[in-house]
């Protein structure tokens, strides 16, 4: 398929020019200059509120006044993940995207579709005059992915319709209708280096290739998480060979698997080959559990120079201690449907500067007292490593409205359209309207989008077919709201 085929035309055309601006997480500002330029340069009331949020009213179709107020909503921002051998700065780079049979994505970085493609949507909206509809409120929400915080900086009044629809959901053919609330715990070990006495031999080890995913929406799907990987074999070489740490950078963002994950130890040198045949060996047994899930996986082993310092013997204990006592993955399902209920993310390992390192993790639940007692459990871990330790705020869930009256009309026009009953479901992942609904708690919500897979990591990719479908879906619910 060649990009001049894609359809709608006007959707990917917006799409592509969102991608031409950067926007990582926490750095919108060039998205909100180009959103507000374009709100205005159609003659349209485009309002940017003090958080960032942007704000563009479309009047009503002719004759369709009196129709009630629908707002559309995304996020501007997306998540910035690139492979380790590609050359790219989200800070100032174009994302370079290709056409791969049904699928487009971007050449090893994330594709931002999560969610440009919801924002695309809307622009195209903005802009076609031929469409009807009632009197529209599109809203572009900043910093959605390393926090909601646009979402909870908003202030009640600055949106003024009853029905939203959020186009920032990943599956064509399901309405989400409710989610999950979300914290993150961190641990932070601070410690004075030790002099590396002599006598050692230092390596660095590394496993890449993973797949990753979404920290709710993939946590059921048995992929591997990097981190825990390799910290199993840390804990294996620290009773084994008293192996040291010196170094580890493992992980990313608080909201992806890890993909990867690398440190630098220390071992006495008699254990020099017999590290390597457990490493070998190690790899083997972990290709063998997750052969279906991660089918690109690498460990790496590589000798390295000899670093100047070492983490203490305790601090080096009880880091590893801790980390292989984490708990990671679904905690608990849910007693009402098939989807995950409670779960926990060990997002990263970083020593951050000399005698720091910082652990980050999130947790999620569609019930609040859960998510609190699995956020309490990994702090328990961390607080006996004697570890600083700081539980989020976090944001709330959703709860399904059972006389949504939006979802009714989804429901209705999808079935009309594409002759099938769309499935209507909760998400085990951290959307707007959680927030949204504690500051108007009126605003009647849907959630839905195009498919998209591998998101929040270079993998992310989106199935074209499921934008045209969204897209008809979204114009038939629209005219006749």
């Amino acid at each position: 398929m060649e990009k001049s085929a894609l359809q709608p035309a006007s959707v990917f055309e917006m799409f592509a020019r969102i991608n031409a601006v950067p926007r990582p997480s926490k750095h919108e500002e060039k998205m909100i200059e180009f959103l507000k330029d374009f709100g205005q340069s159609l003659g349209l009331e485009t309002l940017v509120d003090a958080t960032g949020n942007v704000l563009i009213r479309k009047p009503a179709s002719k004759g369709m006044e009196n129709r009630p107020t629908v707002i559309l909503q995304s996020h501007m921002d997306m998540v910035c993940e690139k492979n380790n051998d590609v050359q790219f700065d989200f800070m100032h780079d174009a994302i370079q995207t290709y056409i791969d049979g049904e699928w487009m994505r971007a050449r090893g970085t994330t594709l931002g579709a999560d969610d440009g493609i919801g924002c695309a949507m809307e622009m195209a909206i903005l802009a076609d005059n031929s469409l009807r509809h009632g009197p529209i409120e599109c809203v572009f929400t900043r910093d959605e992915e390393t926090g909601l915080t646009g979402a909870e900086g908003m202030q009640a009044g600055f949106m003024s319709g009853r029905m939203l629809i959020n186009l920032d959901s990943e599956d064509e053919g399901e309405l989400f209708v409710s989610c999950a609330g979300g914290c993150r715990t961190a641990a932070t070990f601070r410690f004075t280096p030790e002099a590396a006495p002599e006598g050692l031999f230092f390596l660095r080890l590394t496993i890449k290739g993973l797949t990753g995913g979404h920290s709710g929406d993939d946590i059921d799907k048995k992929r591997a998480n990097a981190n825990k990987l390799l910290i199993r074999f840390l804990y294996d070489g620290l009773k084994k060979w008293g192996l040291r740490l010196s170094d580890i950078q493992a992980g990313g963002l608080h909201n992806a698997i890890p993909r990867e994950a690398s440190c630098i130890v220390a071992l006495p040198v008699q254990f020099k080959e017999q590290v390597r045949i457990d490493w070998n060996i190690f790899a083997a047994e972990v290709q063998e559990e997750f052969y279906a899930t991660e089918p690109t996986m690498e460990f790496l082993l590589e000798s390295e120079e000899p670093r100047a310092t070492l983490l203490p013997e305790d601090v080096n204990s009880r880091l590893i201690l801790a980390l292989q006592a984490v708990d990671n993955g679904v905690y608990a399902m849910s007693q009402e449907i098939a989807l995950v209920e409670t779960s926990t993310n060990l997002a990263s390992i970083r020593q951050t500067e000399p005698g720091v390192i910082f652990v980050n993790s999130s947790q999620r639940s569609s019930l609040l007292s859960n998510r609190l007692n699995m956020a309490h459990t990994v702090a328990a871990a961390f607080e006996l490593a004697g570890a600083e330790v700081e539980i989020g705020e976090g944001y709330p869930g959703w709860k399904m409205n059972p006389n949504s009256e939006i979802l009714r009309i989804a429901k209705e026009q999808y079935v009309k359209l594409f002759g099938k009953e769309p499935v209507v479901r909760g998400i085990h992942a951290g959307l707007e309207c959680g927030l949204f609904s504690e500051k108007y708690p009126e605003l009647d919500m849907v959630s839905f989008g195009p498919t998209l897979r591998g998101v929040h990591s270079p993998d992310e990719r989106l199935l074209i077919p499921t934008v045209d479908m969204v897209w008809r879906h979204l114009l038939a619910i629209l005219e006749n709201v």
